[in-house]
């Protein structure tokens, strides 16, 4: 009797530790955890170069041959396109429209690659790998020409990435910190607004934070700090109102899902560690279509390439904060109705 009563007593006090809400939220986390995971691992255990965009400048007789080979290697790690002449190989590295360029050189023994490491060295790492086979089977030698290289103090090229990731998880741990100060009550519309307007001034000052880490306080990235300040706004901004939207839809199962969104899928798929043509297919169809990528795309191509390939990337931001915002009233305005705070009609009106 004695031992039922403690095993009573023991899963009385289980019960009372852990409620069912507590275990499926814990259950979320597991399905989070794993997610984190498998996301990251998948898209970076075996990174492989599928159609790195490059150019070709070659004199007119071998163009077509040396096109046709390139573009026919097995997994097609290349999309070769050939161009008039190094001045425009150049220019479209710079204008970020190719990762690589190979200026071929038959009456020499060297030829050249043009590379911006600063669009991301694993991207012209890839492209020297795949060019040093082609050389070496043509009995031929190539030197590498960087054309734009990372800031001394971005020696890898990761800072754009990182910074976009601390704005990121700073929009959504803000929106997640105005629903828990509510204790986690689905919000009203006015206080969406309110939670939607107190985003503002956060995403304004992490911006300007964000700027003067990675300028003058660290010098990772040069000049653009007024162009930073506003993307690190549109950045953090983008990020807290769809935390605010999600948290709205389905509560604390909406900061679950904005980090599904951000960090498990956004992070690995932005292209920040590796391009887009050496990650996996899923991660290289979502990448730029999320927050992480577009807003790592527009810092790195601002601060380095003068602004050149980041209209789309802008866009996508903008609809992502726009979204956020749309779905964030539109959300609680219904719910205001249904639960008889806003009314179906405007009853003060006469009839008629």
């Amino acid at each position: 009797m004695v031992g039922g009563e403690r095993r009573e007593g023991l899963l009385g006090e289980v019960r009372d530790a852990v409620s069912t809400r507590s275990a499926l939220v814990m259950v979320g986390v597991l399905l989070l955890q794993l997610g984190f995971a498998l996301s990251y691992m998948g898209a970076f255990h075996a990174p492989e170069p599928h159609r790195v965009p490059m150019v070709l400048v070659a004199p007119q007789a071998v163009e077509g041959r040396l096109v046709a080979r390139l573009n026919a290697l097995p997994g097609e790690p290349v999309h070769i396109t050939a161009v008039a002449d190094r001045a425009e190989a150049r220019s479209r590295l710079l204008e970020r429209r190719t990762d690589a360029a190979l200026i071929v050189e038959p009456a020499a023994t060297t030829d050249t690659l043009l590379v911006a490491s600063a669009g991301g060295p694993s991207a012209a790492d890839a492209a020297t790998k795949i060019v040093a086979g082609i050389e070496r089977a043509e009995d031929r030698r190539f030197v590498v020409r960087d054309i734009r290289p990372p800031a001394a103090g971005d020696s890898r090229g990761l800072s754009s990435f990182y910074l976009v990731l601390s704005w990121t998880i700073g929009g959504y741990l803000a929106a997640s910190a105005l629903n828990m100060a509510a204790g986690s009550k689905r919000p009203t519309l006015r206080r969406s607004l309110v939670r939607l307007m107190a985003m503002v001034p956060y995403a304004l000052v992490s911006g300007i934070g964000g700027a003067v880490i990675v300028g003058p306080v660290l010098d990772c990235l040069p000049g653009g700090f007024w162009e930073l300040v506003g993307i690190g706004t549109l950045v953090v901004f983008a990020s807290g109102a769809v935390g605010v939207a999600l948290q709205s839809l389905a509560g604390t199962v909406g900061l679950g899902l904005t980090i599904l969104i951000f960090t498990i899928l956004g992070n690995p798929s932005s292209g920040g560690v590796y391009p887009p043509s050496l990650l996996p297919p899923f991660w290289r169809a979502i990448g730029q279509a999320l927050p992480p990528g577009a807003g790592t795309t527009v810092v790195r191509n601002t601060v380095y390439f003068d602004g050149h390939g980041t209209s789309g990337a802008y866009w996508v931001l903008a609809l992502w904060a726009v979204g956020g915002v749309v779905v964030a009233i539109a959300a609680a305005t219904l719910r205001d109705r249904r639960e008889g705070i806003l009314p179906l009609v405007d009853r003060t009106r006469p009839a008629g």
